[in-house]
This record gives structure tokens, sequence and C-alpha cells, in this order.
């Protein structure tokens, strides 16, 4: 969990699920850092299993490619290690979500014809168990799998598909709240 609760890191796997495989100079152009930094987190996430090199470059070029597409972060473990790594995992996921929501906000009126109409914020209010909760959660990840394939394999992008983000958070109602 280390290795991607840095944002660099983070940046290049979705710059990775947005066009594979990638050069560290690919990377670089995407997400505004340097090819030099770049290649070395790139070799930092080969060496924890989240890419790999593609091969097949010429000369000197070295494209990285996905070794899956997505992770689960169990910090459920209470005080231990882990636990304080997928913390600062979480909180820097919903920080650059929550970063990308303002950002879409303020530009969505630039956004043209039916791209302006479904570019769009849903709230929700329902009274279930945790457990409830989980399963909704579940479900919800289970209908998005549908377009999971697309991202796997390019040739399956519908012509004018583009990645669109959707961010699901669930939490209790009261922990919005001034505390007493």
């Amino acid at each position: 969990m280390r290795a991607v609760a840095h944002p660099t890191r983070l940046a290049l796997l979705e710059a990775l699920n947005q066009r594979d495989p990638l050069t560290a100079t690919e990377a670089a152009e995407m997400i505004g850092e340097s090819p030099t930094n770049c290649a070395f987190h790139l070799r930092t996430l080969a060496k924890y299993g989240f890419v790999e090199e593609a091969g097949g470059g010429p000369g000197r070029r070295r494209p990285w490619r996905l070794k899956h597409i997505g992770f689960v972060v169990d910090d459920s473990e209470g005080e231990t290690e882990t636990a304080h790594a997928a913390e600062a995992l979480a909180k820097l996921l919903w920080e650059t979500w929550l970063g990308r929501v303002s950002t879409v906000n303020a530009r969505r009126s630039e956004f043209k014809g039916p791209w302006q109409q479904v570019t769009s914020g849903t709230e929700n209010v329902a009274y279930v168990t945790p457990e409830e909760a989980q399963q909704l959660n579940a479900e919800l990840r289970q209908l998005l799998d549908r377009y999971r394939e697309r991202l796997e394999e390019p040739s399956r992008r519908p012509t004018g598909s583009l990645p669109v983000e959707m961010v699901l958070f669930t939490y209790p109602l009261e922990a919005t709240r001034p505390e007493a």
C-alpha cells in the first residue's frame, strides 16, 4: 500500500489505466512530471507488482503496462502498520477524487452537448445497516464491471467513448454533523 500511497505513483497507475502501454516520457507528458521521476516511480511500482515492462520498445524506449486493473484496500486491521498505510492511501484517494470533482464542477459549462448532460452529481440517502451498505456497494461495483473489459482491451471501446470516472462515497450521514 505504501507503494501506491504517493501522488505520482497513483497518477501513473491512472495514466496506464487510460493508455497502456506508456513509456516514462509519455507518462510524464500526461501527468506533468519529469520522465526521470516517472521512470523511478514506475520501477517502484514494478517492484511491488503493480506494473511491468511491456517489452517491444525500439532502442531505449521502455514501455510499461499494468499487471492488473484496480486494487482493494483493507484498512480494518486496527493500529497496525498496514492500517496506517491504508489510512494514508485512503486520504490521498479521497483528496484526489474531491479535487477532481471541484475541478470538473468549475469547468462543467465548457462541456458540450451530451457530455454536459451526463456530467452530474447524485446524492442519495438510505437507511441501511452496515451489512446492507456493503451489499449495495458490491452490487454497484458489479454493475460497473460491465464496462471493465474496455479498460483491459482498448479495441472494445466504442467510437466516441471517453474514460468516465464515477466515484461513490459511503458514510454515515451523522459523521457530517458538527460534534456536540
